[in-house]
């Protein structure tokens, strides 16, 4: 725990230092509010102990800095028996409690650590809303397939060390649910999960969002930020779309996941972190280090545990299971069904855009379709062109059939002899025209 001690009483603010740091508490002191407010944007502190009656800025105009500033830290207001009315207008703007001089330091002890809780809370609240905020649809991965069986066999083992791993698949393969399997499997299971897509946020931002910055690093830095680094602290880090990130950052990824060490932009003070790193590609990123575009260096350092996703078309059985799934995530859909024809349809598309693409694909017949029976003519009209062409032939040939037969009087077995084919078979698709006769 960081603590910071503003009190102009220098002999309290001595004890109260010696006792808390007996405790293993890390802890500042100054003797004014100016000071104080200086440590408190340039550091970052857990809980504060502020008298009210300090020089330069009292402790009142420094409880509103810290509101209008943003910093994260818990005030404790401390305060003599005359301004206790003062102390009480103190929690109103935000303090989390106060306390009389005297008191024992075994009540500052007890409500220091009150106050850490609160804090603490706080901060896992931030994660909980980061992870729903950004959670897919899907949260967990269906399958069947032994390819895939195989596949969640080595997530489970991968998971259970604290190397980086990299996730090598096509677009839209679940390469982020297989990112949360290796976090649910891990160590650090009860710790956050933060994704982030290195491909999907500009260039210039993206440093900023996964270091932090301090106030006053850049045009628009008005309050100090945490990056995802520092929210991905004792959970994992979900790179996405790795083979995106420039140089100059891959040189600083690299240092994190050796040192675990980084600086917010624009910040002097170092901090660490304790992170499993999961980085995802759809590229080739060992032919991209052959180009120049990634630095060998940072490759093998997340590449020593792979995991290669299989696109949806060399798993085709799993297409069925994934559409029940579907369909089962809305109750309101649960009495729709899809017809054979439309399910040989959704089995013989070959998805380039894999799950993410048919899952969009059902979610809209599901939302569209007439009828509860879905049929072909409820699906995009781009995976139907092999079925119309099937048609087509159906077509062609049942008029071929039909002009042999007509020319041979209608017997079958001259008809038969032409066409190259048995009687039996012809009298089968005769039948199977509505034809008996």
């Amino acid at each position: 725990m960081d603590i910071l001690i503003a009190d102009d009483n220098i002999s309290l603010r001595k004890v109260m230092v010696n006792e808390l740091a007996e405790e293993g508490f890390s802890v500042r002191e100054t003797g004014d509010g100016i000071t104080a407010v200086e440590l408190l944007e340039r550091s970052d502190y857990d809980v504060l102990l502020l008298d009210l009656n300090m020089p330069l800025l009292g402790g009142m105009e420094v409880l509103k800095k810290v509101q209008s500033l943003h910093i994260p830290v818990e005030v404790i207001i401390l305060t003599g028996h005359g301004t206790v009315s003062v102390a009480v207008e103190a929690m109103k703007l935000g303090a989390y409690d106060f306390l009389t001089k005297p008191f024992k330091m075994s009540e500052l002890k007890a409500i220091i650590t009150k106050a850490y809780e609160k804090k603490k809370i706080l901060h896992e609240n931030l994660l909980l809303k980061t992870q729903l905020r950004r959670q897919s649809e899907a949260e967990k991965i269906i399958s069947r397939s032994a390819l895939m069986e195989e596949i969640l066999n080595t997530v489970r083992r991968v998971a259970l060390s604290n190397m980086p791993v990299l996730i090598h698949g096509e677009s839209g393969t679940g390469k982020e649910l297989v990112a949360r399997a290796v976090h649910d499997n891990s160590h650090s299971y009860d710790g956050p999960f933060i994704p982030i897509n290195c491909g999907a946020i500009p260039e210039n931002m993206l440093e900023s969002e996964l270091f932090g910055h301090e106030k006053g690093a850049f045009t628009g830095a008005v309050t100090r930020k945490p990056g995802l680094l520092e929210l991905a602290h004792n959970g994992t880090l979900f790179l996405d779309e790795i083979g995106e990130l420039n140089q100059a950052l891959q040189i600083k990824l690299l240092r994190i996941i050796e040192t675990g060490r980084f600086f917010r932009v624009g910040g002097t003070r170092e901090i660490q972190v304790c992170v499993r790193y999961v980085a995802a590609t759809n590229k080739d990123i060992k032919t991209e280090v052959d180009r120049g575009c990634f630095r060998p260096d940072l490759y093998y350092r997340i590449s020593a545990l792979t995991i290669h996703l299989p696109p949806l078309r060399e798993r085709k059985d799993d297409i069925p299971l994934l559409i029940e799934h579907f369909r089962n995530c809305n109750p309101s859909f649960r009495q729709r069904k899809f017809s054979d024809s439309a399910l040989r349809i959704l089995m013989d598309y070959p998805w380039p855009g894999n799950v993410r693409e048919l899952q969009n694909v059902i979610h809209r017949a599901l939302l569209l379709a007439p009828q509860d029976l879905i049929g072909p003519d409820d699906l995009p009209a781009d995976l139907r062109p092999l079925r119309a062409a099937s048609r087509r032939l159906e077509d062609v040939e049942k008029e071929y059939i039909l002009r042999i037969l007509h020319e041979e009087g209608g017997h079958r077995g001259k008809a038969a002899d032409i066409l190259g084919i048995d009687p039996k078979t012809l009298y089968r698709k005769l039948v199977g025209y509505g034809i008996k006769s």
